[in-house]
């Protein structure tokens, strides 16, 4: 299967966007074809085919895009392709090329718009002021009608030669040209170059919105300052290996996910996390592609290739979000589809009853009223505020480091009333320290930690960490370990010249027949024993986040139910169950325990289950969830593969983030619901009893879609109106990522 991208550009009317989607998916040669209004960009799979019959295919959607929207354009994107590049000092990329000469052509085009309309309103103002024959000023009338609306007859006729009649199109002309018929020809020629101009604002404000929009994908950098062994070359991003070093000069964009070799220097990310308060990195640290170098020079040595960056898996799931579509916007898709051909029936109807069965009445002004109803009937202003305003939604969550997958999560988030979470990690911060070393007799303490740590030393779990670090150096090496394995839930073991060594919980011990000594102590054990023997237990414990006891307070206050799942013990949850004032929790639980849990929990619940982990050990429950949320996850695959929202900064006061931005999603997307439904009832019932003039009719139409686009608009703002959180925020300094938990609790 083959993927292609095209870029519509020109792309003004929702309603012809739908209708080339469906076109295109109509075509034999394409498996799926989305077209995403808000981006412009549409996206097929098709047959991996040879290139004449690709050809053949761009220009069967040239056509359907030129029949259905003859102002737009079709422009081939290939993001995987560097062939027409031009990197280098001075020179400017094809993409920048492109930009420039869209821009040129945008302006060319907004200019003959503004004179079309101006010379429209020219030719009214003189027929209206002009005191000449009936001839002279009907022809001065339809010199203005078709100024302003050639464009709109145009359309209206290559959508009756393919079929597709009830648009915006069709009833402004049948309402305009009715106008003529009965004799109102100042108020045809007018009607229309209000909506003309109502149409060129409202562009200017889609186009705005989408500018807001496109700057959230505005964060892949262009080149990169590849460090050769005679100087530097301004490469591609693509160009670079894993293992080279790259130079970040101050305020340019971090091309690649690296490891800092040389230099300090403050680094701004807040266009991937949303934290504002640049850090400071150094030798050492890793620097995430897509960040900002603010101040110092940077050597970077490259982790990862461009493909699988940090910057280029958000702009992917920013992409694949603006596709996913919500309920509300499947359903208005659906409404809209069905109630324009209604109204127009109406209007059929209200023209021809009423003169024959009400004595008196003239065609005429029925008639009329038919007409000014055919102009109110336009969707317009629904099917283009609602995916705006889940667009934004999504923007702005994005913008405060919650990553959301789609509307659909966006929408889901609004119903949870059950929010189940992992333990460490989540709720605490996943950094552990040695509290208590209890060896058994005839083994010293250093020894005791000492062997735990050499058994761990391949492991990269925070509690095989914290062994490591309490124990210092160690006595072994890497070569002196054999048969290392890791069992999830319970811990590892691994042969160490010549014994079998264990590291892990109680279930690991008894599973080995070890006679063990347990604890009520509340803090994480791990037991040590080598060829069956006890050698005793180090008791290590976690801290809680700093935001964790005010989100839970919060949740739990707005009668949401909060459950905590972990593999720990049962004496370590209970305790940290009690600092975080949870009630519900669940211990000792294996990965397998964990979704079995899950799934009686979302048995139980009455709305959505939101489970919010690590993602790594927790990826079949994230997966299972209604809603998975993954805490601190890009850097990790597993993450943005099993959840469905990712909490960038690994701050659980996030997730209320993700909540206030939602709830504010779904009242803009029902105001604009209600007051375009609302304004065009009132205005129908106005002119089917013959009180609404043309001007009435239009603005419930192109100043109703206007007001709509507007509203939506305020989803598109900096993060500083949608704070974080209402509580104080404190900074997590640690933000690695555990890996598969060997002790069953992450």
């Amino acid at each position: 299967m083959l993927q292609k991208k095209f870029e519509i550009d020109g792309l003004s009317c929702v309603d012809c966007s739908l209708k080339i989607e469906k076109e295109v998916n109509n075509l034999s040669e394409v498996e799926r074809a989305d077209l995403n209004f808000a981006t412009k960009e549409l996206k097929l799979k098709i047959e991996n085919s040879e290139q004449l019959e690709q050809n053949r295919i761009s220009k069967k959607i040239k056509d359907i895009v030129n029949r259905i929207e003859n102002d737009a354009r079709v422009v081939p994107k290939d993001s995987n392709s560097n062939h027409d590049r031009n990197i280098g000092p001075g020179k400017s990329s094809a993409a920048d090329r492109n930009t420039f000469r869209r821009i040129l052509t945008g302006l060319s085009f907004l200019k003959f718009k503004i004179l079309r309309l101006t010379a429209g309103v020219l030719l009214l103002a003189a027929a209206l002021l002009l005191n000449a024959g009936t001839a002279v000023t009907l022809f001065l009338y339809l010199s203005a009608y078709a100024v302003t609306g050639y464009k709109v007859l145009i359309k209206t006729v290559k959508n009756g030669i393919s079929g597709n009649f009830f648009d915006e199109n069709f009833l402004m002309t049948i309402a305009t040209l009715g106008a003529f018929v009965i004799g109102e020809y100042p108020e045809g020629v007018a009607v229309m170059l209000f909506y003309e101009t109502g149409e060129t604002v409202k562009d200017a404000a889609v186009n705005r919105s989408r500018q807001s929009i496109k700057a959230l994908l505005d964060i892949k950098p262009e080149i990169a300052h590849l460090k050769m062994d005679k100087g530097i070359k301004t490469v591609s991003p693509e160009e670079v290996n894993i293992g080279d070093e790259i130079i970040a000069k101050p305020g340019e964009r971090i091309p690649l996910d690296g490891v800092v070799v040389n230099g300090e220097s403050a680094v701004d990310t807040s266009a991937l996390t949303g934290e504002s308060v640049p850090e400071t990195k150094r030798p050492g640290d890793d620097v995430l592609s897509g960040s900002i170098n603010k101040s110092g020079t940077l050597t970077l040595k490259v982790k990862e290739e461009f493909s699988d960056s940090t910057v280029n898996k958000i702009l992917r799931l920013v992409e694949e979000a603006a596709g996913r579509k919500a309920k509300t916007e499947r359903f208005i898709t659906k409404f809209a589809h069905y109630y324009t051909p209604a109204v127009v029936l109406a209007a059929a109807l209200l023209a021809t009853i009423p003169p024959l069965i009400l004595e008196g009445a003239a065609f005429s002004s029925w008639i009329y009223r038919a007409l000014i109803f055919l102009v109110i009937s336009c969707p317009c202003a629904l099917v283009i505020s609602i995916p705006l305003g889940f667009f934004g939604g999504l923007g702005s969550a994005s913008r405060q480091g919650v990553l959301i997958k789609g509307a659909n999560y966006l929408e889901a988030l609004n119903d949870v009333s059950t929010v189940v979470m992992d333990k460490t990690g989540t709720i605490t911060r996943g950094v552990f320290e040695v509290n208590q070393i209890l060896p058994a007799a005839n083994i010293s303490r250093s020894e005791l930690l000492k062997t735990a740590a050499a058994a761990e030393l391949n492991s990269n779990h925070p509690i095989a960490e914290a062994l490591r670090k309490s124990a210092g150096e160690l006595p072994i090496k890497q070569d002196d370990i054999d048969n290392y394995r890791e069992m999830a839930g319970r811990g590892v073991t691994a042969t160490i010249k010549g014994e079998e060594i264990l590291v892990g919980n109680d279930k690991l011990m008894e599973e080995k027949n070890v006679d063990y000594i347990s604890s009520d102590s509340g803090r994480t054990r791990v037991h040590v024993a080598a060829d069956g023997n006890y050698l005793g237990r180090i008791e290590i414990s976690d801290r809680l986040k700093p935001d964790s006891l005010n989100i839970i307070s919060n949740l739990l206050d707005n009668g949401t139910r909060v459950v905590m799942l972990t593999g720990d013990s049962r004496e370590a949850a209970a305790e940290l169950a009690e600092k975080a004032g949870l009630e519900e929790y669940f211990a000792e639980l294996l990965p397998d325990d964990k979704v079995e849990k899950l799934e009686k929990i979302i048995r139980d619940s009455k709305k959505k289950t939101a489970f919010i982990g690590d993602g790594i050990n927790d990826a079949p429950v994230l997966a299972r969830a209604d809603i998975g949320i993954s805490m601190g996850g890009l850097g990790s695959d597993a993450a943005v593969e099993a959840s469905d929202v990712v909490l960038m900064n690994d701050r659980l006061s996030d997730f209320q983030a993700a909540l206030n931005v939602a709830g504010s999603t779904r009242r803009i997307v029902m105001e604009n619901i209600i007051m375009a439904l609302g304004i065009k009832g009132i205005f129908l019932l106005l002119g089917a009893f013959g009180l609404a003039t043309m001007w009435g009719a239009v603005f419930a139409d192109v100043g109703v879609a206007l007001l709509a686009v507007l509203n939506s608009a305020r989803l598109i703002k900096s993060k500083s109106d949608y704070p974080h959180s209402p509580y104080p925020s404190t900074e997590i300094t640690d933000k690695k990522q555990p890996p598969q938990s060997s002790f069953g609790d992450s």
